[in-house]
């Protein structure tokens, strides 16, 4: 046996409970043995690295591996929770979902698209969007809720302005004037 396989031997067989134990402290069981696998891995390739007191180095060794594999099982977990989100569902669905409330969305007048967007795009407060469009909150509060129902109705595919198909709509207050106008 060389001198580092009899230097490492040693090292091993006096550090590698404490290494364990700190390890199963740190993580539990479950990876306990496969990180210690790892600690001595590293210090068996780096074997003159390692000082004479070894466990604080061990130690050190253990925590870094620990913490490598905690994001190595991080980055595993959020791809497969992407991955999740993507085959959620009938992609075509969410295509043609987007897709009417994109149309619903653009029959509306701009007003009440500026509303919606505002909040639903922006992530502005009904505050801080009623800021923006120049009015109180409660006012915007209104405005939203309204703009909120013709979205709906445009989305049922009913007319925005709140007519039934079929049914004649009703005139606006310009379209009134207007006429008011005409007739005196």
């Amino acid at each position: 046996m060389t001198d580092d396989a009899h230097r490492f031997t040693g090292m091993y067989d006096e550090c590698r409970q404490r290494v364990w134990a700190y390890v199963v402290s740190r993580a539990g069981r479950q990876v306990a043995d496969e990180v210690v696998s790892e600690t001595f891995a590293i210090a068996w390739r780096r074997l003159d690295d390692v000082p004479e007191h070894a466990l604080p180095w061990l130690l050190g060794v253990a925590r870094n591996v620990l913490r490598d594999s905690v994001r190595a099982e991080a980055r595993r977990e959020a791809l497969a929770a992407e991955l999740r989100c993507w085959t959620e569902g009938d992609v075509a669905d969410e295509v043609t979902e987007r897709l009417g409330l994109l149309r619903a969305l653009a029959a509306l007048p701009e007003d009440d698209r500026e509303i919606l967007v505002l909040v639903a795009w922006h992530g502005l407060s009904p505050k801080e969007a009623a800021r923006v469009v120049g009015c109180s909150s409660a006012a915007y509060r209104v405005r939203l809720h309204r703009a909120r129902k013709r979205l709906r109705q445009a989305m049922a595919g009913e007319p925005a302005d709140g007519s039934r198909r079929g049914e004649p709509a009703q005139p606006s207050l310009s379209h009134v004037r207007n006429l008011s106008e005409e007739w005196s």
